[in-house]
């Protein structure tokens, strides 16, 4: 009761005010030495005290908190605002913010669910294959689920040979000539022309880029590219490309004397 009766009429201890707004004293302390929410007054025995104006204040800060704006931003950007377009311009700053929060974590929920269902499919833990997916998943590669065919030693390779720019240049140069070879075999265009042969020389120079010249990979990447295990569509746009690849690195192989596949096979 003497304590109490120690703390004059209309004030709170600090204690109070934290039960009363549902936080923590540490964060009254906190706020206090921000410079945010000073006390009213202090007890002849050190005591911090509160009025109901510091309370409103309080709620205040908590209620612009809730709408994540920082410390920071309520002491140095709102607080001192006194025009109301002023105090719009910033809450639409603040909009502008949590849009770009949400559309991050949307995409890493998309990522989670795509992580889950490679997962579920491989046929043991691996956590570098997983970092590698979410890597791709990263990148837009939307053959990110290819990796779990891979073994180590492909996969090893591909780290050493690409970082994540040169992999995402790599990616589209493939996805190009995917399509320009759909292109070609719509147009009619023949697998030893000219243009086939120029294509042809563009598509075997992407895989020796990929192989870094190792022609021992050769035999792995066909034996990914014949697996039964992918999705329908996969296939189906795979087998209408090789439709014109095929013939088309035949004739350009043809033309030079070669058969890499065959003498790597041999």
């Amino acid at each position: 009761m003497e304590k109490n009766r120690a703390i004059p009429q209309g004030y709170m201890t600090v204690g109070e005010v934290a039960k009363k707004m549902d936080v923590t004293v540490r964060t009254l302390q906190h706020y206090d030495k921000e410079g945010l929410l000073s006390p009213s007054a202090v007890s002849d025995g050190g005591r911090r005290l509160y009025t109901d104006k510091d309370i409103i204040k309080l709620h205040q800060i908590l209620s612009l908190k809730h709408l994540g704006f920082s410390l920071d931003d309520i002491r140095n950007r709102l607080i001192p605002l006194d025009a109301p377009a002023d105090v719009a311009q910033i809450l639409s700053e603040q909009a502008d913010v949590i849009r770009e929060k949400i559309a991050c974590l949307t995409e890493s929920l998309s990522e989670i669910e795509a992580l889950k269902k490679e997962v579920l499919e491989m046929q043991s833990v691996d956590f570098k294959k997983y970092a590698d997916i979410i890597v791709n998943l990263e990148m837009k590669n939307d053959f990110y689920w290819l990796i779990k065919h891979f073994d180590s030693e492909t996969l090893d390779h591909i780290r050493s040979q690409f970082d994540k720019e040169s992999g995402i240049a790599f990616l589209q140069k493939f996805l190009h000539l995917q399509n320009e070879a759909i292109r070609l075999q719509d147009a009619g265009v023949p697998a030893g022309s000219p243009e086939g042969l120029q294509f042809a020389k563009a598509y075997w120079d992407m895989i020796l880029e990929f192989t870094n010249g190792d022609a021992t990979m050769l035999p792995k990447l066909m034996q990914i590219g014949e697996s039964n295990e992918f999705n329908q569509g996969f296939k189906q746009k795979q087998a209408k490309v090789n439709v014109f690849i095929e013939p088309a690195l035949n004739a350009y192989f043809s033309n030079l004397g070669i058969n890499p596949f065959q003498e790597e096979a041999t």
